[in-house]
């Protein structure tokens, strides 16, 4: 929906006139490439996208949230001094679990009205959970800022690490930091090289020439906290107990150069644990050549990574399933096609395309048809285009 209809289903639902709604809006993101390297303390590769978590807000004279969606018929009601007993809400557990994290650091959650219209697709894998939150932490820090007179703009990379102890601690998910980083700190025409163990990051234009970045939605919904997400990072943190051994300065997986994995890799005595290290120890690697390609304007190179990041994931890390690559062998057929890969946790979600611009549409029929032949499912493609992070709008 456009912003003066959000605007007018605002009023619809809560009253009133338009005349103090507030506007803020975070993006999803596509990870080019860097995939479950972010716990492990790695780079990784995101950019933000056009579609993005747009919440009208208007500030209440008494301690009640009340929170809607465009596409939900549920509207719900808390209370500002109940925060923690809100975390088994089917929806709007992200919303109140981010007043909830921000409360506790302090912040003074003021009670208002809000209304959410998405356009990312949620369990898609391209972080609509991410975009709820940043837009959320955004709003609730203006308002606090507002009432006690602070000046100095609101500071995103802390919204990012909110989002994520939201994720961590009040809805029971293990996430990295990246997907809540990329909706914060995106930039139109860039992707973010990010060191996730020191917040480290570089704005790389991610210049694609006469290509296109087309996202491919399998349409089979992944479940963060029902996936095996967690139990990757447990056997994660197995291989670096193991590499301690022979290795013991390292604290996580990026610690690990591709050269001294491959000299002490049998010390991890388990194969699972071991094809897990061994995925992110390259696929952090990945990253880094992946930057200097695209700083080479050499695309060619990029696309031949993320396929290998994806050959990685699936036969390494075991984290694609049937219809992430039914999707990504079906692209791979097409001759314009220069690089494929899942993207997101895995288990269903979204693959990230780079494509030939003159194919696009080739791409989008042939590999649909052939999809929906080999799964029953019918894809949705977007030809996506670059973002800015969250922010206000005015």
């Amino acid at each position: 929906m456009e912003i003066a209809e959000i605007k007018k289903e605002f009023c619809r639902i809560y009253g009133g006139s338009e005349e103090n709604l507030r506007v803020f809006r975070s993006p999803g993101r596509v990870n080019m490439i860097g995939e479950h390297t972010d716990y492990n303390g790695g780079y990784v590769f995101p950019a933000a996208l056009k579609m993005a978590t747009t919440v009208v807000a208007r500030k209440r004279q008494d301690n009640v949230i009340r929170l809607k969606a465009t596409d939900l018929d549920v509207l719900i009601e808390a209370e500002t001094d109940k925060l923690d007993s809100y975390r088994d809400l089917e929806w709007g557990n992200y919303q109140l679990g981010i007043a909830y994290v921000m409360q506790q650091k302090g912040y003074d959650i003021v009670g208002c009205d809000l209304l959410y219209d998405d356009t990312v697709p949620h369990g898609g894998g391209l972080s609509s959970s991410a975009a709820i939150e940043v837009s959320t932490a955004l709003m609730f820090a203006t308002f606090n800022n507002e009432k006690k007179g602070i000046k100095e703009p609101v500071n995103m990379i802390e919204m990012a690490l909110i989002g994520q102890k939201t994720e961590n601690e009040y809805c029971g998910v293990n996430c990295g930091i990246m997907d809540q980083f990329a909706s914060a700190m995106g930039k139109e025409n860039h992707a973010i090289m990010l060191d996730c163990n020191t917040l480290k990051y570089k704005l790389v234009p991610l210049e694609l020439g006469d290509c296109k970045i087309v996202i491919a939605n399998t349409k089979k919904k992944h479940s963060l906290g029902a996936s095996k997400y967690n139990e990757r990072r447990s056997e994660c943190d197995a291989a670096v107990e193991a590499l301690k051994k022979v290795m013991p300065e390292i604290t996580c997986l990026a610690d690990v150069s591709p050269e001294k994995f491959e000299e002490y890799k049998n010390v991890i005595e388990n194969e699972t644990v071991r094809k897990r290290a061994e995925h992110v120890v390259y696929e952090i690697d990945r990253v880094v050549k992946s930057v200097e390609a695209l700083e080479k304007n050499d695309i060619c190179s990029f696309g031949k990574l993320m396929d290998a990041s994806h050959n990685s994931l699936r036969d390494l890390y075991e984290v694609t399933g049937d219809e992430l690559d039914a999707m990504v062998d079906e692209a791979r057929k097409i001759k314009g096609t220069v690089g494929s890969r899942m993207t997101g946790a895995g288990f269903g979600g979204c693959t990230v395309n780079i494509v030939k611009e003159n194919a696009v549409d080739e791409f989008i029929e042939k590999v649909g048809k052939g999809y929906t032949e080999k799964t029953g499912l019918v894809p949705e493609f977007y030809v996506s285009e670059t973002g800015d992070g969250g922010c206000e709008i005015k």
